[in-house]
């Protein structure tokens, strides 16, 4: 089991086995709903992820998506796709452990800021994984 939550601790969830997607996203909107340079995240079957505490606010941050967030503290919590019913994305940041899964790839580098420089050796891929 995998535990975390957000800043303030009003907020708290597990996941179980089956992570999957470990990434460090450079898209904007992911800068944007953060204020990074860009947000590691996994993603675990729905049927795996709980919260244990709290409830987290969630929004649509474009027609297919919807974020989640600490309503106390504000952390980024949660990223779901429509189209993907079945999975729940988590940000690693939140993890009580976030060495536990480090990123595997970096995705859309297309819109990565010119002044992060990636020299980890991970893949990197100009959009999402399936875009290549």
């Amino acid at each position: 089991m995998l535990s975390g939550g957000c800043l303030c601790g009003d907020v708290r969830y597990e996941v179980g086995t089956g992570a999957f997607h470990e990434t460090a996203c450079h898209c904007s909107m992911c800068r944007r709903a953060s204020g990074a340079p860009f947000v590691a995240w996994f993603s675990v079957p729905r049927a795996n992820f709980r919260w244990l505490q709290g409830q987290a606010t969630p929004y649509a941050s474009s027609e297919h998506c919807t974020r989640s967030f600490c309503p106390r503290c504000g952390t980024q919590l949660t990223f779901e796709d429509a189209r993907d019913p079945d999975e729940v994305g988590l940000t690693t940041g939140s993890l009580d452990d976030p060495e536990q899964l480090p990123p595997h790839s970096h995705i859309y580098t297309d819109t990565q800021l010119e002044w992060v420089k990636l020299a980890d050796g991970l893949p990197r891929y100009r959009g999402a994984r399936s875009e290549g």
